[in-house]
């Protein structure tokens, strides 16, 4: 996946070790801002928590982990266009789907925690709730819920869209192998828990869950692989 074809020039060499180098502190950057986001948002408050005028003790807390969150989607955009310089020209086709679909899970996810942080938030401290029940995240059926669910499925299919660039080597297959189970599983509990008929916020709860991990993970992988392409 990292090799480079044609002769080196001692410029060329100076742009793939900075781009490799990008590369590398994205990737522990996604990491970081994942599990930051993670920490947090196992302390917030459950779903369904109403009325509005009781939840001001919960807060920051519970829209605390969206700040991490909102800086990770530009960060994973980042990320993923950094994997697609990289790929061999054969196989950029699964980089630039993987990027359209990281773009389009960036805007959905940013529009979504943007309006938490400047409407929601806001709105609920000086107790203006009227109308505010289908966009807060307390809401289980609200449009949070929704477009977080929508974004994070995209999310997955850029995961999988990715997957088959990592072909080479041990490390490069597990990446694979974590991207396309990720993938799998959220599928799968989508339509498992339809079927079942139970409710979209079940399904974002695994979702979110899921795609965290793997960022957590991937990023890790990802971070030791570009460095290993920058020393050779």
């Amino acid at each position: 996946m990292f090799q480079i074809q044609g002769a080196f020039t001692e410029t060329g060499d100076t742009m793939i070790m900075s781009r490799n180098r990008m590369g590398f502190w994205l990737a522990v950057l996604t990491a970081g801002l994942t599990a930051i986001s993670f920490s947090i948002g196992i302390f917030g408050t459950p779903l369904n928590s109403y009325p509005y005028p009781y939840l001001a003790p919960f807060i920051p807390v519970d829209f605390a982990w969206l700040i991490p969150a909102f800086i990770l989607m530009p960060v994973f955009v980042a990320l993923t266009a950094s994997i697609h310089h990289i790929t061999p020209n054969e196989r950029k086709i699964f980089s630039q789907i993987a990027l359209s679909f990281a773009i389009i899970c960036a805007t959905v996810l940013m529009a979504d925690f943007f309006i938490q942080l400047t409407v929601v938030l806001p709105s609920t401290l000086k107790g203006e709730t009227a109308g505010l029940s289908l966009f807060t995240e307390y809401n289980p059926h609200g449009v949070f819920v929704g477009l977080e669910a929508l974004g994070y499925l995209m999310m997955s299919t850029s995961f999988l869209s990715l997957a088959p660039i990592f072909n080479e080597g041990r490390l490069q297959k597990s990446i694979r192998g974590l991207f396309v189970a990720s993938f799998v599983l959220a599928v799968s509990s989508l339509v498992g828990l339809s079927l079942a008929g139970y409710d979209i916020v079940y399904f974002e709860l695994i979702i979110i869950s899921v795609n965290w991990t793997v960022l957590i993970v991937s990023g890790i992988l990802l971070g030791v692989l570009f460095r290993r392409a920058t020393k050779s």
